[in-house]
């Protein structure tokens, strides 16, 4: 399904969509139309001597410079050349790619003053499966994510690195030529509409809220596992004691959830009556609580970047007046603020699956099950180690969770005097969402265990489903095995 690229934005969908599942990207007219509009604007006023930011001006603490018009070219060349100053690690394909449609939705909305070639001309990398090489380091998340998005500016100029759609890395003027691309020739005011944006950051927020969702419906149905297994009860997921009682959304959604999870269980009716326990503990009964703030946490994010979609991120910005102008949208304290909400959120979800899953092993509180679902304890250790990992996993995002966002380093001579950090806070919750993937898989591999081990009595349908599901790449309770890959494959199942 191609994605057509509008002045009004795009979808979260459409981001995934073109940033992981490579759809094809195509221009509508009225973008172009408009591009061509407003860059006639900024070729006025690069032929006059009144000073204008980006145009002819230097940038950042150099912006009282005047540029002579003979040099403005190679002011934008410039520009990219020395803000490509990543280093580290290279971040994943998807990143990159949701990085280049973002900033290409920000030059499509025909505010940015750029002509409607470079437009075009990210789009055909884009849709030839060329994808820049950027840098782990290099944005401080204000004037937008510089370094990064220099790194695929320099690719549209036929400079730099990039893999091909094989993730093999060639020379870029050879891809670009496989292509059919001709290497940009950056005008006035281009260098600066290619970098100045909230691009990687939000790309970044959207790919998280689209695993979150997927994750928070498996680990609803897992956490109702982990219920039957232990022989809990599910008489607190009745819907009357959520949304009349306390009306949050994603706290009735997920107790809606656990409750038609455990729907016609045998093992939950076995012990219905004449069960000693007044109450389970907390990371049984209060589940829906800590997800359903998550899913709430979520939608807020969801909410934001919404808005952010919509937004025109550049500096300056030609205004439907006709006016250039400058401003300080591309700082991202809004970005920045809910990437650090998600990844405490987050690490919270995997810190209570954590806790169910050693709740299962212990035999003084898993309800007569062997010692660490061991198959033969003493000899077997079960799931002991799995544990570990899972705890690991959860400290780890621990110390993720602490925000980026309250953290500012000043930068370009104390110009750039405050700045968001949100491309580190978007880092962060990457690998939050990766930890709490696993944590969760390792807590299905263990509730599959106690429901097996309460054989003869059957599961609830969906959590029978559930187990039949990891069943067909995950072996049953029995011996000893390698656990690596079972958890592996638990959390390919979840992806």
């Amino acid at each position: 399904m191609t994605v057509t690229i509008n002045p009004t934005g795009m979808t979260m969908e459409q981001v995934v969509a073109v940033a992981r599942g490579n759809e094809p990207i195509e221009l509508s007219q009225q973008v172009l139309e408009g591009m061509a509009k407003s860059r006639a604007r900024i070729d006025e006023l690069a032929g006059g001597e009144t000073p204008v930011y980006g145009i002819s001006t230097g940038f950042g603490a150099l912006a009282n410079r005047h540029i002579a018009p003979a040099d403005r070219v190679q002011l934008q060349k410039s520009l990219i050349r020395s803000h490509a100053a990543g280093i580290g690690a290279s971040v994943e394909r998807e990143v990159v790619r949701a990085l280049m449609l973002l900033r290409l939705k920000t030059l499509a909305s025909g505010r940015t003053g750029a002509r409607p070639l470079v437009a075009e001309t990210m789009a055909a990398v884009l849709n030839a499966g060329i994808t820049p090489i950027v840098h782990e380091f290099g944005s401080l998340g204000c004037s937008g994510d510089l370094a990064p998005l220099a790194h695929c500016a320099m690719v549209l100029m036929g400079e730099g690195r990039a893999l091909d759609a094989n993730d093999v890395e060639r020379p870029v003027l050879e891809l670009l030529a496989e292509a059919g691309i001709t290497p940009l020739e950056l005008q006035e005011k281009e260098g600066l509409a290619l970098i100045n944006g909230t691009d990687g950051m939000l790309g970044m927020l959207i790919l998280a809220i689209h695993d979150l969702r997927k994750l928070l419906d498996h680990s609803d149905v897992i956490a109702a596992m982990s219920v039957e297994g232990l022989m809990g009860t599910d008489q607190v997921f009745r819907p009357e004691l959520h949304e009349p009682l306390r009306p949050h959304p994603g706290q009735a959604r997920s107790a809606a959830n656990m409750f038609a999870a455990l729907a016609g269980s045998e093992i939950v009716a076995s012990h219905r009556h004449g069960d000693n326990r007044v109450q389970d503990a907390y990371s049984l009964r209060c589940a829906p609580q800590v997800a359903g703030a998550v899913r709430d946490t979520v939608e807020y994010a969801a909410l934001v970047a919404t808005r952010e979609l919509a937004a025109t991120v550049d500096n300056p910005v030609v205004l439907d007046s006709g006016e250039v102008t400058s401003n300080g949208n591309f700082h991202g304290a809004p970005v920045g603020y809910v990437l650090d909400f998600l990844a405490i959120a987050a690490t919270d979800l995997g810190s209570i699956s954590e806790r169910r899953l050693d709740r299962m092993l212990d035999r003084a509180r898993n309800q007569d099950l062997p010692p660490f679902l061991a198959g033969d304890p003493g000899v077997d250790s079960g799931l002991m180690i799995a544990q570990y990992t899972a705890a690991g996993l959860v400290s780890d995002s621990k110390r993720l969770a602490v925000p980026a966002s309250v953290d500012s380093i000043p930068s370009s001579a104390m110009q750039e005097d405050h700045v968001s950090m949100g491309w580190h806070a978007a880092r962060k919750l990457r690998k939050v969402v990766d930890n709490l993937r696993s944590i969760i898989a390792i807590e299905y591999l263990g509730a599959a265990r106690c429901i097996d081990l309460r054989a003869p009595h059957k599961p609830a349908k969906i959590t029978g489903e559930y187990v039949a599901s990891l069943r067909k790449v995950v072996a049953g309770h029995g011996p000893d095995r390698f656990l690596a890959p079972e958890m592996a494959a638990a959390a390919e199942l979840l992806r």
